[in-house]
């Protein structure tokens, strides 16, 4: 995908800067991480160009990736034996969200079952659409559901978690005071420039952050370069992450959105709800912080949870593990359910073709 136009580019930036300041003045949690996606979801869908550079877009998620590491402390260790029975109760929470939305957009609207099928699967937008697109499905319908759950995604979430965590602020981790040596700063970024490297090669989804967010956590929990990142990046780093995720929504989907409105509200509730029912088992059986369960199990956008995992200091690594379990299942099973899709599609085409047609024009169901 290219860039915007350099006009356009700056424009983007500035809106998203300015969003991302009056939330901060305001007092929002993250504010310049959901100031900066609604102002920029707004003018998307305005029409503006807000497609960023990919050189742009991969040292954002390097940066952000630093930073959610340095979350990483070494008592993050001793939960490490409850991460699988986490995951089980996470995917079966995952299949209960497919199955209930699922038979909620078939039966509440009439969508196809290709449709609705896709529309169901929570988070790697990337691989739903490509198998969605080898089958009839309407992929207007799915990417405005998927990228509308998103947003009030993290708009629902990041203000519940600030009450929860920090009675209305954001918490971050003491790590963040730590200044450190030039040398400390060298060996992490050059660590995690490596590792942010392998991340994209393995072609694990985010890849760059959870590259760079190892080696990072590595080096914060062994106390080898313990440093923070300056604000002077973290800022424009959170700035840009609302780009990606507002900048989502384009100016063709304006009608979509609003037609499709009832159906992505009533979507993104059975997620939520589901996802919060399957939160609170885990909490009550495995007694790890609701925070983070809570970010965890969340229906989607790897990046931007695991970056608020930092912001309210909920154990990124913990955060980011589940998002790349759930991505690595859907991812799996997607093209799976492409396929037979599309050969159900063709047999059914074939079927129909030498069906006798009824009384009202119509073929035989």
């Amino acid at each position: 995908m290219q860039a915007a136009r350099p006009g356009a580019l700056a424009l983007t930036l500035g809106i998203a800067t300015l969003g991302g300041g009056i939330a901060t003045i305001l007092g929002l949690p993250v504010g310049w991480l959901l100031g900066s996606t609604f102002a920029v979801a707004a003018a998307s869908l305005g029409g503006l160009d807000t497609r960023l550079p990919a050189l742009l877009r991969d040292i954002t998620f390097v940066i952000l990736g630093i930073q959610a590491g340095s979350g990483v402390t070494p008592e993050v260790v001793d939960q490490f034996a409850l991460w699988p029975a986490s995951f089980a109760i996470q995917m079966a929470g995952v299949v209960l969200v497919v199955v209930a939305t699922y038979a909620f957009l078939r039966t509440a609207f009439g969508w196809d079952k290709e449709t609705a099928l896709f529309a169901s699967l929570p988070g790697a937008l990337s691989f739903v659409l490509a198998a969605a697109s080898e089958t009839r499905a309407d992929m207007t319908r799915i990417t405005v559901v998927q990228s509308v759950r998103l947003l009030l995604l993290i708009g629902a979430l990041t203000p519940v978690l600030a009450f929860l965590e920090g009675g209305g602020e954001t918490v971050v981790p003491a790590v963040r005071a730590h200044a450190g040596t030039a040398l400390q700063y060298v060996t992490l970024v050059v660590a995690c420039l490596g590792a942010a490297a392998l991340g994209h090669l393995s072609r694990l989804p985010g890849g760059l952050l959870l590259g760079a967010l190892v080696a990072s956590a590595v080096l914060h929990a062994s106390g080898i370069a313990p440093v923070s990142v300056p604000q002077a990046l973290a800022i424009p780093a959170l700035v840009i992450l609302g780009v990606l995720i507002g900048g989502r929504l384009k100016r063709e989907d304006r009608w979509a959105m609003m037609e499709l409105l009832p159906a992505s509200l009533g979507a993104f509730a059975i997620g939520l709800a589901l996802s919060g029912a399957a939160a609170f088992l885990a909490y009550a059986l495995l007694g790890i912080g609701f925070g983070k369960i809570a970010l965890a199990y969340a229906p989607g956008a790897l990046e931007a949870l695991t970056v608020l995992s930092f912001q309210f200091d909920q154990d990124p690594a913990y955060v980011a593990a589940h998002h790349v379990v759930r991505f690595m299942a859907i991812a799996l099973i997607v093209p799976l359910l492409a396929r037979r899709l599309a050969k159900s599609s063709g047999a059914e085409t074939k079927k129909a073709g030498a069906r006798p047609a009824s009384s009202d024009g119509r073929s035989e169901d």
